[in-house]
């Protein structure tokens, strides 16, 4: 009779340990079998040409490979810029274009001559990965979405009759609006206006093995949820716990809304009876520029959000939901498209201006895979060419004054005063100022008459501060960083996880046991 008093401990102890271990393997979590990607996760970036004075193809292919970047999204399928791609082991998505639909939707025909056209004359010499057939077209252009699954199916078709359609996938990049309620992730599901082409679209990308495309911005979604969404969870910054977002249905934790706005999509496809289609994110990006109403596009917020971006793909992170997929991710966008129409930021996502100067450094310290232009490399800032003198004096004036740079080696007689003019003395005076400032990307600006380079500007005896600060054992270790840095990462990040998983089983253990040892004292 004693004994049976004592029952409901050992009950609740089992119930203890198998909640516990339930829960580390995600009990709450629908099971979702994505198929994993055979290739890495990479970082490609969208390339749009309403630029003025863009790279002719043969430059733009040279400054892709100067650059290091290996994946691009083009917007349509310019023979000119496929043609200069050619052996390059670049990789493109090309599109189909919104205003293409109809006609490759409308008849097999024109489907399989615009297979030929754009893809069977250049694959395999330039490395055609996939067709992005339209873009946004469920939400920008509504009345073509009853043609959206008759142009893929007819592309695919082609695909198939040129022996191409295991090389080559096929999608649609859609908007994040198609979700209607993202957060918590485990709530999400798509507009059911569209559900009937969604439906068919998540079944043809389950037949192929072709990822969902989708334009994810957290740019945005901080934008219309001010004082809702902190600024830090958009832009990937380190958090405490209490800032995470939690869902309640799952208890995840998130630390950014990339991986909500991603796991929300997985969540949504699970809804549709889908769950063997990855989700490849062909947009994200920070505008680093924007009008009164859109103070957040600034050169800081968007160089950390990319950086972070970068890292956050390199790292192997995952989501919550899906740690053990990463997906890959374009930016958007390589170059600032000045020809776009307002607002202001409309203009301004690029990493780089038409010149193909750089908006700002990427700070990816030890990725050395992606952008030569990132900051594993010393950055100097220097005056822009094609200025007037008289704007360029006031730079030079405000920097040696107020600004309270160094400009001791430009006087008469020191190591940088020559050439004697108001150009050099102005790349010196900024590079000081910018040094000063701990390379700041808004600190080399001057309005517009200043730019960021990697190359060094020192020559002579005239050795600008940039070069001062690295000695060369300080670069053989940036180097030697810059060439593992990568793997060591990964490989970090993956012990990490291990580990983790690891010390979550044996703490429950020992909890399980020292509950049980109470239970046998009480029982004896």
């Amino acid at each position: 009779m004693a004994n049976t008093k004592k029952f409901p401990h050992f009950f609740l102890f089992l119930l203890f340990c198998c909640c516990f271990f339930s829960t580390s393997s995600s009990i709450f979590v629908p099971e979702i079998k994505v198929q994993q990607d055979k290739d890495e996760p990479y970082v490609g970036v969208n390339i749009g040409t309403d630029v003025s004075n863009l790279l002719s193809p043969a430059d733009l292919v040279a400054f892709l490979q100067l650059q290091k970047i290996t994946h691009i999204r083009l917007y349509d399928a310019d023979p000119d810029i496929l043609k200069a791609l050619a052996k390059t082991k670049i990789r493109v998505i090309i599109s189909v274009p919104n205003n293409q639909i109809l006609a490759i939707g409308s008849s097999n025909t024109t489907a399989a001559a615009w297979i030929g056209r754009n893809v069977a004359a250049y694959y395999p010499e330039t490395l055609i990965t996939a067709i992005a057939v339209g873009d946004e077209i469920l939400t920008t252009v509504p009345s073509s979405a009853p043609l959206l699954m008759p142009a893929i199916e007819s592309l695919y078709s082609a695909l198939v009759a040129a022996n191409l359609h295991n090389q080559i996938k096929i999608s649609t990049p859609n908007a994040a609006s198609i979700i209607l309620d993202p957060f918590p992730p485990s709530q999400a599901f798509f507009n059911q206006s569209m559900s009937t082409v969604l439906s068919k679209l998540l079944q043809f990308c389950s037949r192929t093995q072709s990822p969902l495309m989708m334009n994810l911005y957290p740019y945005y979604v901080f934008m219309q949820n001010k004082g809702v969404v902190p600024i830090d969870n958009s832009l990937f910054k380190p958090l405490t716990p209490s800032k995470e977002m939690v869902d309640p249905n799952t208890l995840l934790h998130y630390t950014n809304v990339l991986d909500a706005m991603i796991d929300s999509v997985y969540f949504s496809m699970k809804n549709l009876n889908t769950t063997d289609v990855v989700v490849l994110v062909t947009e994200s990006g920070w505008p680093s520029k924007g009008d009164s109403k859109e103070p957040y596009a600034t050169i800081d917020n968007a160089d950390t959000y990319n950086s972070n971006l970068i890292k956050h793909i390199i790292d192997r992170s995952g989501t919550p939901l899906h740690p053990e997929i990463t997906s890959s991710v374009y930016i958007y966008e390589l170059f600032n498209e000045d020809l776009r129409s307002p607002p202001l930021s409309e203009a301004n996502w690029g990493l780089f201006h038409g010149n193909s100067t750089p908006v700002y450094l990427l700070h990816v310290s030890g990725s050395g895979t992606f952008l030569a232009n990132d900051t594993t490399n010393q950055t100097y800032c220097i005056a822009m060419d094609g200025v007037d003198k008289r704007t360029m004096q006031a730079a030079l004036d405000w920097a040696c004054g107020p600004g309270r740079a160094n400009c001791s080696e430009i006087q008469p007689g020191e190591s940088c005063y020559q050439p004697n003019d108001v150009k050099n003395h102005a790349s010196y005076a900024f590079d000081s100022y910018y040094q000063k400032e701990g390379g700041s990307p808004s600190s080399c600006d001057f309005k517009g008459v200043a730019m960021i380079t990697t190359t060094d500007p020192s020559h002579g005896s005239c050795i600008f501060p940039g070069s001062k600060k690295v000695s060369n054992k300080t670069s053989e270790v940036a180097n030697a960083t810059q060439a593992s840095g990568a793997n060591t990462i990964r490989f970090l990040g993956a012990q990490t996880s291990k580990f983790d998983k690891n010390v979550h089983v044996l703490f429950g253990v020992a909890l399980c046991l020292f509950y049980y040892s109470l239970i046998q004292v009480q029982l004896s």
